[in-house]
């Protein structure tokens, strides 16, 4: 009887509340909208409320009404329907989501956020969404205050709430909103419902690593960018490796509306235009508007200058079909020597050099790179790349020699696998200058630098250096293990006959001649190598009849042979 009283009671207070509606109610319900959500092949997925806590748009919601969704419009209460633009946080363990409308109007009618929670006790109104002219708000009470990830509040009311009602903004008696809203659970009664603090959803934000979380993923419209320009750019490089070409642009596009002023915005969508145009001409004027544009805000323009140089260079090593007059190679020099001249930075010179280099200026280049060896920029790559200038203008190997030692010097000790292809070069300029010894050792660094995982040629060219090193057996198990990976190569058949027949063993050498004469049987060098085994192992007329087969195929090589061996 006496919880029959307390409801009875309850009722007849709610019904003196609704009587008595605040004068602010008119005002603040056109704050409150209607959502509807959509899915990937643009069906209706859920409908509910939301309402704008500023007058840009930035607006609240429950999670559940957005998860699965592709799409999103809001319905306001004079019945106009404007988009869901971007997600700007969501919590789903909370059921809030923050977001930004594409308004139809320069601004909108916002609920004003109370700045603390109101004593236990306290009136306070349920605004529902309504197209009417006149609409009542519910009226309960306050009946308790907890704690929510340990600085917002979680109210507990005594009002009665429909399904429809969810999300509704939670009012006190100046007409500032308290919370949001939420769906009932199994248990609770008909005058009891709850809300999260409004501060709890306006604080939900995009950093940084937003872009691996799992519950702003679940929800398929684009989400907004962090609120600094600091995380913002952070957040771009994460973007860049993690959405496709597309969207990455419309990140780009974001970015550049809300941080005008930021030049790495410009030159980074300039280069995503550049990947996306694939060569067509009719992408240029946009790009090079971008780098005009970041060149205009920037108040470090060498650094501009320096990537605007960059982005030309690699535009033209792309050899586009269609070439714009203003992106030359020369173009690129002069937007270096614009950087070069406001802060000498070594990083410009190299950027020269590789310029200079791609235009076959190797003196040029060959200048600029000893610049950047005489600073603290000089690395392995520095020297490499002045190695390699020099011998193409032909100097004498050991200038070129000098280099490579300098380079290799620069390398990690032990060598790991990024720095090995360097010591290769060094092997092969070895080889090249009659070291074989030398090359071999540079063969094993490397061999050990990337593990063992070589291919046939790598054992192919360690054979070469170990047979002119007179290392007969590392050659013969080096240039056994070349065929094992490539068997039908008879280039190294013909070595590893050759090879066996230098170190006496004819029998063997004939054997594997006639291998190699079973994959190609017009293998003209084979037959001349057999003929030799055949020589050596006093059979004459086996012999004549390879060279006069090699003869046959086109080996000129031969005559010399047959003449010795074959006339009588």
């Amino acid at each position: 009887m006496k919880k029959l009283l307390c409801i009875l009671s309850l009722s007849l207070w709610c019904h003196w509340m609704v009587a008595q509606t605040p004068k602010w109610v008119e005002k603040a319900k056109r704050s409150v909208f209607s959502v509807v959500t959509y899915d990937k092949d643009n069906h209706i997925l859920h409908t509910g409320n939301g309402f704008f806590i500023s007058e840009d748009g930035v607006a609240l919601s429950d999670y559940t009404l957005f998860k699965g969704a592709d799409r999103a419009v809001i319905i306001n209460s004079d019945g106009k329907q404007m988009p869901v633009q971007a997600i700007l946080g969501a919590n789903s363990i909370y059921d809030v989501v923050k977001f930004r409308v594409g308004l139809t109007e320069k601004r909108v009618v916002a609920l004003t956020v109370a700045q603390s929670a109101p004593a236990v006790g306290t009136a306070v109104w349920m605004l529902p969404y309504s197209t009417q002219k006149s609409s009542a708000a519910t009226a309960g009470q306050l009946k308790e205050v907890s704690k929510v990830s340990g600085k917002y509040h979680y109210y507990t009311l005594g009002m009665q709430m429909k399904d429809k009602m969810v999300s509704c903004p939670i009012m006190n008696a100046d007409g500032q909103v308290l919370g949001m809203a939420q769906k009932a659970t199994a248990g609770d009664t008909l005058s009891i419902c709850y809300a999260v603090d409004v501060h709890f959803g306006l604080d939900q934000q995009i950093s940084a690593l937003s872009l691996n979380d799992p519950t702003l993923n679940s929800i398929g419209l684009k989400k907004g960018l962090p609120d600094t320009e600091e995380q913002a750019l952070v957040y771009l490089f994460m973007a860049s490796t993690q959405v496709t070409s597309e969207k990455y642009l419309e990140v780009l596009n974001d970015f550049v509306q809300a941080y005008p002023n930021a030049s790495e915005g410009y030159m980074r969508r300039a280069n995503q235009l550049w990947l996306l145009s694939k060569g067509e001409l009719s992408y240029l004027d946009r790009i090079e508007s971008d780098w005009q544009q970041a060149l205009k805000v920037t108040d470090k323009k060498e650094d501009v200058y320096y990537n605007l140089a960059k982005f030309i260079y690699t535009y033209q090593l792309s050899k586009p079909e269609k070439v714009s007059k203003n992106w030359t190679f020369e173009t690129a020099l002069n937007h270096l020597k614009s950087a070069y001249d406001t802060n000498p930075l070594p990083v410009y010179k190299q950027l020269e050099g590789d310029i200079l280099f791609a235009k076959q200026d190797y003196a040029g280049a060959l200048v600029a790179y000893e610049q950047v060896n005489r600073s603290n920029l000089a690395s392995a790559a520095t020297f490499f790349n002045a190695a390699k200038t020099k011998e193409l203008l032909k100097a004498d190997s050991k200038e070129v020699l000098a280099l490579m030692d300098s380079c290799v010097a620069r390398c990690t000790v032990p060598m790991t696998a990024d720095a090995a292809p360097y010591v290769l070069e060094r092997a092969q300029l070895y080889m090249e200058m009659n070291e074989p010894r030398k090359a071999l050792a540079d063969y094993d660094v490397y061999y050990k630098a990337v593990n063992g995982q070589v291919n046939d040629l790598f054992y192919y060219y360690r054979e070469q250096a170990a047979l002119k090193g007179r290392q007969y057996q590392r050659a013969l198990d080096d240039i056994a293990k070349a065929i094992e990976l490539n068997p039908k190569e008879l280039t190294y058949r013909a070595e590893h006959g050759a090879l066996n027949l230098k170190v006496g063993r004819y029998e063997e050498a004939v054997k594997i001649m006639k291998q190699g004469l079973e994959i190609d049987a017009k293998y003209a060098e084979l037959y001349r190598l057999l003929g030799i085994c055949y020589v050596q192992l006093k059979q004459t007329d086996e012999a004549c009849r390879s060279f006069a087969k090699a003869k046959e195929l086109g080996d000129s090589n031969v005559d010399a042979l047959i003449e010795k061996n074959c006339k009588k």
